[in-house]
């Protein structure tokens, strides 16, 4: 006869991975278990552990989570899919089912400590508190990001001068609201915080209402102008004296963390500043009242906006805003990748509603964010789109009808 393999089917492995380990009937111990099921359904155990949750988020201590020391939590609202977040990564949740029956063993004994326990009676007595013949696999998804900042952007700071605040009765997110409501790990979202320059405020999350944060950004830019410093080396202590008196110091610092580099040289803190991300500011700033705009005309006007010493070039615009090469003459226009679907599918449509054929040059920055792990602009592409040739050009345009 040939050996025999015994298969379990474990939710998370330690590498994140799913799989299906082995075990030979060879390696099991000798001690035989006699099995008597108690009253509590294998409905009420999936019900305990899972179950249909109106709002969920559940902390799930598994034995499973036990041997690799981290909690799990499963988090949803009644619209949303639920996904299962470990510290640091996010999966999608699926039933499946199994021909080997699932038994929920109350006191389970593990090998090593079969092997300590030397009784001279080797048949162990177990209650079986109930069965499944299904369990959840779990797949590596994308954290669930875009509503992070919808949530933010219901009340953006506008600064202390504004009465907005003291009069807003709109909700302010702590660490905690944000982790009840969006679905993404705790490390996840607090790293997606740092790119969309969120700060705290009296215990809050807040992004700046963009108006205020280029009245920041102006402020630093004519001082460093005013003072002749380079963009490389910024003092952070004469910043904050300089210009306290005009706004809070922990705004000035802020728009200093978000658009520089904070070092530290000779005992004091410095910036170097990003020119790329103070060149799409001001980009941002010229587009976002206008529909379109003439390309060259808005290249004059871009460079002759940024501070004296920087240059402004259109790959710096990746992900903000589009150049119709096709018009005559040529136009620029307002197109922020946050502002997109966060679906794959509806991403696609709402892009080539926006315009018919693509290049991959042109829509890759639309759609890189939706790249999953080990995944290439390219496997998307070729999943959502249907390419062509157009004068000697690839583009992509939908495999579907678009309404």
């Amino acid at each position: 006869m040939g050996t025999k393999l015994i298969q379990f089917h474990p939710i998370l492995s330690k590498d994140a991975t799913v799989t299906t380990p082995w075990v030979r009937t060879a390696q099991l111990l000798p001690f035989p278990h006699s099995q008597e099921t108690c009253r509590l359904s294998s409905s009420t155990i999936s019900t305990n552990l899972i179950g249909d949750h109106a709002k969920t988020e559940v902390r799930v201590c598994l034995y499973f989570c036990a041997i690799f020391f981290f909690s799990l939590v499963i988090r949803g609202e009644k619209d949303e899919q639920a996904v299962l977040c470990s510290k640091d990564k996010t999966y999608d949740m699926k039933i499946a089912d199994t021909s080997n029956m699932l038994l929920f063993v109350p006191g389970c004994k593990t090998p090593e400590q079969l092997k300590a326990d030397q009784e001279s009676c080797n048949i162990i007595h177990s209650q079986i508190a109930g069965f499944s013949n299904s369990y959840w696999e779990l797949r590596r998804c994308r954290p669930k990001l875009k509503k992070l900042r919808k949530l933010l952007m219901e009340d953006p700071y506008e600064g202390p001068d504004s009465g907005k605040d003291q009069t807003s009765t709109i909700s302010k997110y702590t660490t905690e609201d944000l982790l009840s409501l969006v679905q993404a790990s705790e490390e996840e979202i607090l790293h997606q915080l740092q790119v969309i320059d969120a700060c705290r405020i009296e215990g809050y999350w807040r992004i700046l209402d963009f108006d205020y944060e280029v009245k920041l950004l102006n402020h630093v830019t004519q001082l460093i102008d005013s003072e002749s410093w380079s963009f490389s080396k910024v003092p952070l202590n004469i910043c904050l004296q300089e210009l306290g008196p005009l706004e809070p110091t922990e705004m000035i610092e802020h728009i200093l963390l978000s658009y520089g580099r904070k070092y530290i040289d000779g005992g004091e803190v410095y910036f170097e500043m990003n020119e790329d991300k103070i060149c799409r500011t001001i980009a941002q700033m010229l587009l976002q009242n206008a529909v379109k705009f003439n390309l060259s005309e808005f290249q004059e006007v871009w460079q002759q906006s940024v501070p004296e010493g920087m240059t402004t070039r259109l790959d710096q615009l990746k992900g903000l805003a589009l150049v119709d090469k096709n018009s005559r003459p040529e136009t620029i226009f307002l197109l922020k990748v946050e502002d997109l679907p966060e679906d794959n599918q509806e991403r696609f449509n709402s892009l080539f509603s926006i315009r018919e054929k693509w290049t991959e040059v042109d829509i890759t920055p639309y759609i890189q964010d939706l790249c999953a792990e080990k995944q290439t602009v390219g496997a998307l592409l070729t999943k959502y789109a249907r390419s062509s040739t157009l004068n000697g050009v690839k583009v992509y345009n939908s495999r579907r009808p678009i309404s």
